[in-house]
């Protein structure tokens, strides 16, 4: 008999609000991690919540984010992201990347893509 594994989802998308980003932890190769879901409308983009430039959470309370103008900022050292493509536009680590997590929403769901 074959078994069958479900992953349940990180979230549904209604726990993210519209233009606004949660945080969430997920079960990574590397292990348990604290992602970033940002969204925007039925879209929702994902990224390790760790700042390419010291290694530190990007949020300045648990899930709690600093959102403006379609980026994202570091709340330790004003790293600034854009949200669409994770590229850090100004402060210590201008022209590296958050690194992205392949995510898709199914139905009111939001779910790791998986490689098989």
């Amino acid at each position: 008999m074959d078994t069958v594994t479900t992953v349940p989802p990180l979230c549904n998308l209604d726990e993210i609000p519209d233009g606004g980003a949660i945080a969430v932890d997920a079960l990574l190769p590397e292990g348990v991690e604290s992602l970033i879901l940002l969204r925007k409308g039925g879209q929702v983009r994902g990224y390790l919540n760790i700042c390419p430039h010291a290694g530190r959470r990007l949020d300045y309370a648990p899930g709690k984010f600093l959102l403006k103008s379609d980026t994202l900022i570091c709340a330790v050292h004003g790293a600034t992201f854009n949200q669409a493509d994770g590229l850090c536009v100004a402060g210590p680590c201008r022209g590296e990347h958050l690194r992205e997590v392949a995510l898709r929403v199914e139905g009111d769901a939001v779910h790791l893509t998986t490689s098989s």
